[in-house]
C-alpha cells in the first residue's frame, strides 16, 4: 500500500512541478527571443561593416568632388564680380561720353524730328572729335581658354563635373 501511495503522489500533479513547467516554457521563449536579438544584432554589425568600408569611401570622393565643384563656383563668383565692377566702369564712361557729345539730345531730335527747330540745332556747339583710349580690361580667353571650350564640348560628362 505504501508502494501504491507513494505512486499516486508522485504521478498527481502538483503545483509547483506546474510552476517548473512554466518556467522552462518561460525561458525557452526568451531563449528564442535572445536568438533573434543576435541575429539582429549581427545584421548591424554587418551592414555597418559595409557602411565603414565600401560607402563611406564613395561618399568621401563625392566630397572631395564637391570640394573641386566648390573652388570653381568661387572663382566663377569672382569673375562675375570683376565683370560687374568692369561693366560699370565702361557704363559710367558711356554715360560721360554721351553727356559731352550730346547723343542723348540728338536721338531725342531724331525721335521727335525736331529738325526744323532751330533752338533745338543750335544748343549746342559743334564739339570737336575727342579720342578714347580704352581701358585694360579684361580678356575671355584669359578665364576660359578655347582648348579649355573644345575639350568641355568634345566630353560632356566632364563638364557636369
Amino acid at each position: 500500500m505504501w508502494l501504491l501511495l507513494c505512486h499516486l503522489f508522485l504521478w498527481r500533479p502538483s503545483p509547483l512541478a506546474a510552476k517548473v513547467a512554466a518556467l522552462e516554457e518561460a525561458v525557452e521563449e526568451l531563449l528564442g527571443q535572445l536568438e533573434a536579438f543576435c541575429g539582429l544584432t549581427e545584421a548591424i554589425r554587418s551592414d555597418t561593416s559595409e557602411i565603414l568600408e565600401e560607402t563611406i569611401p564613395l561618399i568621401k570622393d563625392k566630397v572631395l568632388e564637391m570640394n573641386h565643384v566648390y573652388a570653381k563656383i568661387d572663382k566663377l563668383e569672382a569673375f562675375v564680380k570683376m565683370v560687374a565692377h568692369h561693366v560699370s566702369f565702361l557704363e559710367e564712361q558711356v554715360l560721360e561720353a554721351e553727356k559731352s557729345h550730346g547723343t542723348f539730345l540728338n536721338a531725342v531730335c531724331k525721335l521727335f524730328q525736331c529738325a526744323t527747330i532751330p533752338s533745338f540745332k543750335n544748343s549746342r556747339p559743334p564739339s570737336v572729335a575727342h579720342s578714347y583710349d580704352l581701358p585694360k580690361l579684361y580678356r575671355t580667353e584669359d578665364y576660359f581658354p578655347m582648348n579649355y571650350v573644345a575639350h568641355q564640348m568634345l566630353n560632356p560628362e566632364d563638364a557636369a563635373n
